[in-house]
């Protein structure tokens, strides 16, 4: 509690939030073509480009306190940001009730990071770290998850720590345009691509939602309440959905890559 009250009174990093808030509205949102789609820059993208650069060492822009101060700020206005979800979810139930088990059973595609994640980690020589950072997008149940199997200490713990900073610092930034990218194919409805957004992150679930309210301004409700719908039942369910099936698939797929690459069979471990 003291540490949150610290860090309200921070005039700095709000002064910071604020000025960064004002400069990245007026750049406004910004379309750029590419061979392969689109790629849509928006305010909250170009927020998290902007605070990233202004935070790092070398513009001493920024204290050690004052950044341990944005991040309790973060936890305040993500329960602000929950709050105005489920605004939303509310009036929309009914809609997202039709779309029947497709919410519940999405929960499945966050399988596929293991069968694409695993080859390629040990591909490039990662051990048993890959089984940590390949059995999910690695967010916090995850990391308490891989802690308690293993122990944070362990190769696997390891690679779920690295996955789980990487996706702290650059998540956001990639779900945002990765998501706008997709989203120009129209390949998938956009209640698919607002499902996907649902990954058990809020600052990535926003950043995706953002991007696809920016593609289609005239469905931006209906977009935030399945990805908020998504983003609440991929944290109930995500959880058991790896210790069931995440890691179990993924010390199969470990064992498997390993053997055609080093010709022999993998180390033991605790779920083998």
């Amino acid at each position: 509690m003291e540490d949150s009250l610290r860090a309200l009174k921070n005039v700095k990093v709000h002064v910071l939030a604020l000025i960064l808030t004002v400069v990245c509205e007026f750049l406004g949102t910004k379309i750029i073509p590419m061979p392969i789609g689109s790629l849509v820059f928006f305010p909250m993208l170009y927020a998290l480009i902007l605070g990233f650069i202004i935070g790092l060492p070398v513009f001493k822009t920024l204290k050690l306190s004052d950044q341990e101060d944005a991040s309790y700020l973060i936890n305040i206005s993500v329960m602000l940001l929950i709050a105005r979800y489920g605004t939303l979810v509310g009036p929309n139930f009914f809609k997202i009730l039709q779309s029947g088990l497709a919410l519940v059973l999405q929960e499945f595609g966050n399988l596929g990071t293991a069968f694409l994640a695993i080859p390629i980690a040990v591909f490039l020589g990662l051990r048993r770290e890959s089984i940590g950072a390949g059995h999910s997008i690695g967010r916090e149940g995850n990391l308490a998850l891989i802690s308690e199997v293993y122990g944070l200490d362990s190769p696997e713990g390891r690679g779920v720590m690295g996955v789980y900073i990487c996706g702290t610092v650059f998540g956001s930034i990639f779900f945002g345009l990765m998501a706008s990218l997709v989203a120009s194919w129209n390949v998938f409805s956009v209640e698919s691509l607002a499902m996907a957004a649902g990954t058990g992150s809020a600052s990535m679930m926003t950043a995706t939602v953002g991007a696809l309210q920016t593609l289609y301004p005239d469905k931006k409700d209906i977009i935030l309440a399945y990805g908020a719908a998504s983003n609440m039942l991929t944290s109930l369910d995500g959880l058991y959905m790896s210790l069931f099936m995440g890691l179990p698939i993924s010390n199969w797929l470990y064992k498997v890559c390993y053997r055609v690459k080093y010709g022999v069979n993998s180390e033991q471990s605790k779920l083998n």
